[in-house]
């Protein structure tokens, strides 16, 4: 097959959407497939260079609605020789920029929402909710109405995004596996990726700690986790914590502050983003791995700290956590100030064969529902449903 990729960018910042294309990608090229990727990066930007697919980059995007009109005129002249599309994200021109094209060219096409439709984004921003209802009645509804398949990653996910805007709710709904990348190394690798890991941060050669890796933002309740951490600090038995990740809204040194007002800004630490051999190295070495937010489709990171073996300590608003706690991987409780702080004082509280219990689970719990090979699997199956169906019209 020939499978078009569209989505806003392929810049490994962007997290989750760009690096689950990634990987299925690949796994679709071990058995002979093809994957195109469209989006709205300028053409020489560093992200289209380095990718390792073809990338047809269609900014730079302009006006209010931040589009290009490159951007579907790309996708046309693609159509006639591709099997199918996979649409990743919302609220962007790559999301509904090419509707009119693939329908022209009679390209079925299936839509990843990542979690854009959960409802906690209209409690959060309700006046932007408004306007992202305007938008969904004129370009993005229609998107999910006329797409052979509107993708989501677990049963919860498609749960919560019933009824998340008024209109266009007779979409097809199909629930398929996720992935995220294997961060095991081969031994030849781990010593020189140790070695990064301790000269990015020192203290990780002297003293066990807890990582959280994600993108710094308020949705990811990171405030709540240096707040939570601060309440059990002076245990003796209590690990530093590692706050690792592109800081993306300008949030860290808000942050930094709250910690020395809490009185451990010794103990937290902000390496900024890790990438690559250096990355894996630091979910390996954690105690476990902790991501408290207040909404999270999957959490890529988290299958990531699985896939090492590292347990998980996770909010129930992770929508993978019953998966994680069904398979005594990890923990969850509460976003709230009280739910993290006893989500990292039960940790705290296992003993020694407990722990070692939940972390030979985590590995097993990455293989059997987020390795990279079942999800692209998955996609593929219906990529070629859709494009068979396509076919016989």
């Amino acid at each position: 097959m020939r499978i078009l990729h569209l989505l806003a960018s392929v810049d490994p910042a962007d997290g989750g959407p760009v690096e689950y294309a990634r990987i299925v990608a690949a796994e679709h090229a071990k058995a002979g497939h093809e994957s195109v990727f469209v989006t709205l990066d300028a053409p020489d930007a560093a992200c289209v260079r380095d990718f390792p697919f073809t990338v047809h980059g269609t900014g730079p995007v302009a006006g209010f609605l931040k589009s290009t009109p490159r951007f579907a005129k790309t996708v046309a002249q693609l159509a006639p020789q591709s099997d199918a599309a996979v649409v990743h994200g919302l609220w962007t021109h790559a999301s509904i920029g090419a509707h009119d094209a693939m329908k022209t060219a009679n390209l079925p096409w299936v839509i990843f929402s990542h979690g854009m439709l959960d409802p906690y984004f209209r409690s959060a921003k309700p006046v932007k909710h408004w306007v992202k209802q305007v938008y969904w009645l004129l370009w993005q509804g229609r998107m999910l109405s006329d797409a052979a398949a509107v993708m989501f990653t677990c049963t919860e996910e498609q749960r919560l995004a019933q009824g998340a805007f008024a209109g266009h709710q007779n979409y097809p709904a199909r629930v398929v596996a996720f992935c995220a990348a294997d961060q095991r190394l081969d031994p030849e690798s781990v010593a020189a990726a140790r070695s990064s890991l301790v000269t990015a941060l020192p203290m990780v050669a002297e003293r066990p700690y807890w990582l959280f890796l994600s993108r710094i933002h308020p949705k990811k309740a990171v405030d709540t986790l240096i707040s939570a951490y601060a309440r059990l600090a002076q245990r003796p038995d209590c690990p530093d914590l590692v706050i690792a990740g592109p800081d993306s809204v300008g949030w860290q040194a808000t942050l930094e502050r709250l910690a020395e007002t809490e009185g451990v800004a010794r103990r937290v630490h902000f390496p900024g983003m890790v990438r690559g051999a250096t990355k894996s190295a630091a979910f390996a070495g954690a105690e476990a791995f902790v991501l408290p937010s207040h909404q999270e489709n999957f959490g890529l990171v988290v299958a990531e700290a699985l896939s090492v073996g590292t347990p998980v300590l996770v909010s129930d608003k992770v929508n993978i956590w019953p998966e994680v706690v069904q398979a005594g991987a990890g923990m969850a409780e509460p976003d709230t100030l009280d739910g993290t702080e006893r989500l990292l004082r039960r940790f705290l509280d296992l003993s020694a064969d407990e722990r070692s219990a939940m972390k030979a689970q985590a590995r097993p719990c990455y293989d059997v529902n987020f390795s990279a090979h079942a999800a692209a699997g998955d996609l593929l199956a219906v990529l070629q449903e859709v494009s068979q169906a396509k076919a016989r019209r």
